[in-house]
């Protein structure tokens, strides 16, 4: 029942800034956090930032100043504003729903950030 519609990926020149989407539709949970997660070609998925019941935030150090997430409960999104991206940034950019014992996973959004 859990769908996710991601959107905002593209192609960005470094230094540029983009905004990702995810809504999601079906959220079973009482207590959930939403999470924004990438992965490079041969690289390790990591994440980017959380946001855990609409209020708490969380940030990973590589992003740390330049992303802020936040949630619109009325349109059941979660938006990721990314600014100042560098090369490194470059990755499948995929939403992630969790709550007790459980998670669910977007499709996943292409960034692509040229240096």
């Amino acid at each position: 029942q859990v769908q996710f519609v991601e959107s905002g990926g593209g192609l960005v020149q470094t230094g540029g800034s983009l905004m990702l989407s995810c809504a999601i539709s079906g959220n079973p949970f009482k207590v959930y956090t939403v999470g924004w997660y990438r992965q490079a070609p041969g690289k390790q998925i990591e994440m980017v930032a959380s946001l855990t019941n609409g209020e708490s935030t969380f940030y990973a150090e590589a992003m740390k100043g330049r992303c802020t997430i936040s949630g619109d409960n009325a349109k059941n999104t979660v938006n990721l504003q990314m600014e100042s991206l560098k090369s490194e940034d470059t990755a499948v950019y995929r939403c992630r729903l969790m709550g007790p014992g459980l998670s669910y996973w977007g499709q996943g959004t292409q960034v692509t950030v040229s240096s």
